[in-house]
C-alpha cells in the first residue's frame, strides 16, 4: 500500500511530460502564450511546452485558402441595385498578427470586402459594371491588400463570382441583346446579298471580257488569215504573170531564131487577140500598129543577118 501513491504520482508525471509534446504539422503554426502573453509561435515539427504555463492560443493554417462570401446587395451610379458575391483568396504570412491584429479576421474581411465593392460600383454605371469586372477586381485586390496587411493576411486574388441585375433589368437586357442579334442577322444577310451581287456582276464583267477576248482574238486570226490568203494570191498572180511574160519572151525568142515572116507575126497576132476576146466579143478591132510588127521582125532579121 506505501508504493501506490509513489506509483500513481509518476504515471502522472509521465502523461504530464507526454502531454506537454506537441506536434506541429507541415503548412501551420501554433500561437503559444506564457501566463496570458505571447511567447512565440511554433513551426512544423515537434515543441514541448512548460505545464500550467504555456498554452496554445491559436492553430493557424499557412497554405492559401478561399473566402466564398454570401452576395452583398450594391447600388450603381444610374441607381440600379444589383447582388453581387465575390471570392478572395488569401494567405496567412504572420501567424502572431493574425491571432492578435482582429478579432474573427475572416469576418473582419468579408466586411472590408462588402464596402469596398459598394464604393467601387457606386462610381460606375450598370453597363460598365457587366463590361469591368477585371478593373473591379483589380481595385478591390488593391484596397483590400493593403487593409489586411496588419492582420497579418496577404490578398493573393479577389474574383467577382456572380452579378445579378434585378429581374426587370435582365429581361429588358435580354430584349436588347435579342434586338442586336436580329439585327447583326439582317445585316449579315443584306451583306451576303450585296457580296452575292457583287460576285455576279464581276462574274459577268470577267465573261464579257473574256468574249470581248474571245472575239478579238478570232478577229485577228481571221484578219491574219485573210491576209494570209491575199498574199498568197497575189504571190500567184505575180507568179503566173512571171510564167506568161517568160512564156511570150520565149516565143518571142524562139520566133525570131525561126525566122518567121509576116504572115506568120500577123497571125499570132490576130491569135492573141482572139485569145484575148476569149470567144466573149464579136467584133475584134485590129490596131493599125499591128501591122508594123512584121516590119520590126523583118528589121531584126536583117540586123542578124549582118
Amino acid at each position: 500500500m506505501k508504493y501506490i501513491f509513489p506509483v500513481i504520482l509518476i504515471i502522472l508525471l509521465i502523461l504530464l511530460v507526454f502531454s506537454c509534446i506537441r506536434v506541429v504539422p507541415q503548412e501551420n503554426e501554433y500561437v503559444i502564450e506564457r501566463l496570458g502573453r505571447y511567447l512565440t509561435s511554433w513551426r512544423a515539427g515537434i515543441h514541448f511546452k512548460m505545464p500550467l504555463i504555456d498554452r496554445i492560443c491559436r492553430r493557424v493554417l499557412m497554405k492559401e485558402q478561399v473566402a466564398d462570401f454570401a452576395p452583398q446587395p450594391v447600388i450603381t451610379k444610374d441607381n440600379v441595385t444589383m447582388m453581387i458575391d465575390s471570392v478572395v483568396y488569401f494567405r496567412i504570412v504572420d501567424s502572431k498578427l493574425y491571432a492578435y491584429g482582429v478579432e474573427n479576421p475572416i469576418m473582419a474581411m468579408e466586411n472590408l470586402t462588402a464596402t469596398t465593392l459598394r464604393n467601387i460600383i457606386g462610381d460606375m454605371s450598370l453597363d460598365t459594371t457587366l463590361t469591368s469586372r477585371e478593373q473591379i477586381n483589380s481595385q478591390m485586390l488593391s484596397v483590400i491588400d493593403t487593409a489586411t496587411d496588419p492582420w497579418g493576411i496577404k490578398v493573393t486574388r479577389v474574383e467577382l463570382k456572380n452579378i445579378q441585375p434585378p429581374a426587370t433589368i435582365r429581361e429588358a437586357m435580354e430584349k436588347q441583346m435579342k434586338a442586336e442579334r436580329e439585327k447583326r442577322a439582317v445585316i449579315l444577310a443584306a451583306e451576303g446579298e450585296k457580296q452575292a451581287l457583287i460576285l455576279t456582276a464581276e462574274g459577268k464583267k470577267e465573261s464579257a471580257i473574256l468574249d470581248a477576248e474571245a472575239e478579238k482574238r478570232a478577229t485577228i486570226l481571221h484578219a491574219e488569215a485573210q491576209k494570209e490568203k491575199e498574199i498568197r494570191e497575189a504571190e500567184g498572180k505575180a507568179e503566173a504573170i512571171r510564167q506568161v511574160q517568160q512564156a511570150t519572151a520565149d516565143g518571142l525568142k524562139m520566133i525570131k531564131e525561126a525566122g518567121a515572116d509576116d504572115a506568120v507575126l500577123r497571125l499570132k497576132t490576130l491569135e492573141a487577140f482572139a485569145q484575148a476576146a476569149d470567144g466573149k466579143a464579136t467584133k475584134i478591132i485590129v490596131p493599125t500598129e499591128i501591122a508594123g510588127i512584121a516590119g520590126l521582125v523583118e528589121g531584126l532579121k536583117s540586123g542578124d543577118k549582118a
